[in-house]
């Protein structure tokens, strides 16, 4: 018999599962991106008026595994799927709590939320196991966005737009390169909610698996071998994201190819945004999970902004 996936403890409710509060770390201090630093360096955060570095969102979603393998079990490590809007950035030494609604009778897919202890919302969104048979939170919302209608920074950026496919993969001690200055080794020190799932191979599959939240990290690895053609440097900030596992877990230590296709373009008074979805192969050239990620670029944040609008579209 495997080892239990956590000893988290969990309060569970007539309407929801409820996971204890925890205090994230943040590990990004010193990403660079475009050479220079990022939203999680506080310098460059409190340029564009946040309090400091913010906590990468997927971070939070170590928080809801405990929650969807109590639900629905070895399910979730081989067919979750998590997929988020984040309404509002986290900050070291902050405390978050995650919440997931129980699904309705006979469905797998329920709401979850993450809240700080002041009631602020810092995600919201599904999350669901096997076929979907209902649009998860962020499909949804891809639905109703309006289209980017007057692009500076991403006036390059087309829809349809694939990038080259990319061998990934993720050891124990490997740092996985300017994006993520830290390795898996480390991440498990500080990982909200840890599992021998993850270190050992004590579990269903009898080999370590990769955290949800280190899926983003192996997806993301190598992303700017082969970068959209956007206009910076700027900086950028994970609005929306979702992880779906087809033919989970994913293994410490094993090769996977992604590739990632510009599925919308969208923007908001502050920001332009590409969202792109990873799609990861294993060696059979299968299919075993699928990132959508909406990564929006502020555009404060990129200098020339102003004066390259008004060349632009004149006004």
């Amino acid at each position: 018999m495997a080892a239990s996936a956590f000893d988290t403890e969990i309060t569970a409710t007539a309407e929801a599962l409820i996971g204890p509060w925890r205090q994230p770390r943040q590990m990004l201090q010193a990403q660079t991106y475009d050479a220079h630093a990022s939203i999680h360096d506080d310098a460059t955060a409190q340029k564009l008026g946040f309090k400091g570095g913010t906590i990468e969102g997927p971070t939070h979603f170590s928080q809801f595994a405990p929650l969807g393998a109590q639900l629905w079990g070895r399910a979730w490590f081989e067919t979750g799927c998590l997929s988020a809007h984040y309404r509002s950035v986290c900050y070291e030494g902050e405390e978050v709590q995650a919440i997931l609604s129980k699904p309705l009778p006979g469905t797998r897919q329920c709401q979850i939320q993450m809240v700080k202890r002041d009631g602020t919302e810092v995600l919201r969104g599904t999350a669901s196991v096997g076929e979907p048979h209902a649009a998860t939170a962020l499909e949804a919302r891809l639905a109703e966005l309006k289209p980017l209608a007057d692009p500076v920074i991403l006036r390059d950026v087309k829809v349809a737009q694939t990038g080259k496919r990319q061998t990934v993969r993720m050891a124990f001690d490997q740092i996985m390169g300017d994006l993520y200055p830290f390795s898996l080794r480390q991440k498990l020190a500080v990982i909200t909610e840890n599992s021998p799932y993850y270190s050992g191979a004590d579990n269903p599959w009898g080999r370590p698996i990769i955290p949800m939240e280190m899926l983003s990290v192996l997806f993301q690895y190598r992303s700017k071998d082969d970068p959209l053609p956007a206009k910076g440097p700027a900086v950028g900030l994970f609005a929306d994201q979702e992880i779906r596992l087809i033919k989970g877990p994913l293994f410490v230590d094993e090769d996977y190819e992604v590739e990632r296709e510009v599925v919308a373009l969208s923007g908001s008074r502050r920001t332009e945004s590409a969202w792109a979805r990873t799609r990861v192969f294993d060696k059979a050239n299968t299919v075993v999970a699928t990132m959508l990620l909406n990564m929006a670029t502020m555009k404060d944040s990129y200098a020339p902004y102003a004066e390259e609008y008004r060349q632009l579209y004149g006004a």
